[in-house]
């Protein structure tokens, strides 16, 4: 069963710039405008990168409705729909449609923490009951359950199930679904530090949290695998392998919030119970991101 990818190339796991108030709504214009303007194929908001995990659902809808308005015609929009309830993500899934997003990124349940077939349904149940393309999210060093090969083959027929972004490092599972799914199931990378190789593999591009503050330089190493120059690619990735690790040296999304403010875009405050960055992790984000030449 051949499938049209939501998106090819670089998607941006977008922060959310918030104010002392809540959301910048003015901020998130501009940083959308950002990644507009460099080449960004799409962007993904409330994700995990965008702490979703402690957005209100006025905020939520609020966001969709200007991220819409900023996209559309522009880059693809994806809606971050993960939770642990079933019903939510399907309500949420519903709310993307409505609203016109292009796809939705949902994760397996945490804490819950249920068996392969409970999986297989809670995915199921949001991909017949909202009418958007979904894409699932394999994160298991977040939600202590990760999606095995049998249940990717499975849920890879499922006309609504778009793809994955595979954020597990597995390369054999990787290789495994690429090779059994082919494109009933697209791929993206869903670590930075793992695109060239995955693309090499069969990947269509990443979902990354770099081109928060590097939309061009991610476009083009994504564009570069894309035209098949691997050699120029994993040359880009291993000058920018240094900052891909220290972007995860704290939690997700603290560094990358860190490293936007030392370039001096406008990347807002943290919410709690998410903290600034370190003072020690700070100087190394600032020293390596001298050393490979941006304007800090």
């Amino acid at each position: 069963m051949k499938k049209e990818p939501v998106f090819r190339g670089s998607c941006t796991a977008l922060i959310t710039p918030f104010g002392a108030e809540g959301v910048d709504y003015v901020r998130l214009q501009r940083l959308l405008e950002l990644q507009a303007e460099n080449g960004t194929a799409a962007v993904v908001l409330a994700g995990t990168t965008g702490e979703a995990a402690t957005l209100r659902p006025e905020e939520y809808a609020s966001m969709a409705a200007l991220a819409r308005s900023c996209t559309e015609g522009r880059m693809k929009l994806i809606l971050g729909i993960g939770g642990n309830d079933t019903a939510a993500c399907l309500q949420k899934a519903r709310f993307a449609a409505s609203c016109g997003a292009d796809a939705v990124l949902m994760t397996p349940p945490y804490y819950n923490k249920t068996t392969q077939e409970g999986l297989r349904r809670h995915f199921l149940t949001v991909a017949e009951g909202a009418a958007v393309p979904l894409i699932l999210y394999n994160v298991p060093s977040r939600t202590a359950i990760g999606i095995t090969a049998e249940s990717y083959v499975a849920l890879s027929e499922h006309p609504n199930i778009n793809g994955v972004k595979e954020a597990s490092g597995d390369v054999s599972l990787i290789a495994r679904i690429s090779a059994e799914c082919g494109d009933a199931l697209h791929i993206w990378s869903g670590n930075d530090d793992h695109t060239v190789a995955m693309m090499a593999l069969g990947a269509l591009g990443v979902v990354s949290v770099a081109s928060n503050l590097l939309p061009g330089e991610i476009a083009r190493l994504t564009q570069l695998c894309l035209d098949g120059d691997y050699a120029s690619a994993a040359r880009m990735q291993r000058g920018l392998q240094e900052l891909f690790r220290l972007l995860f040296v704290e939690t997700n999304p603290i560094p990358v919030k860190a490293a936007m403010e030392l370039l001096g875009l406008d990347s807002g405050l943290l919410r709690l119970p998410l903290v600034s960055i370190s003072d020690a992790h700070r100087e190394q984000l600032h020293a390596c991101m001298e050393r490979i030449g941006l304007p800090v």
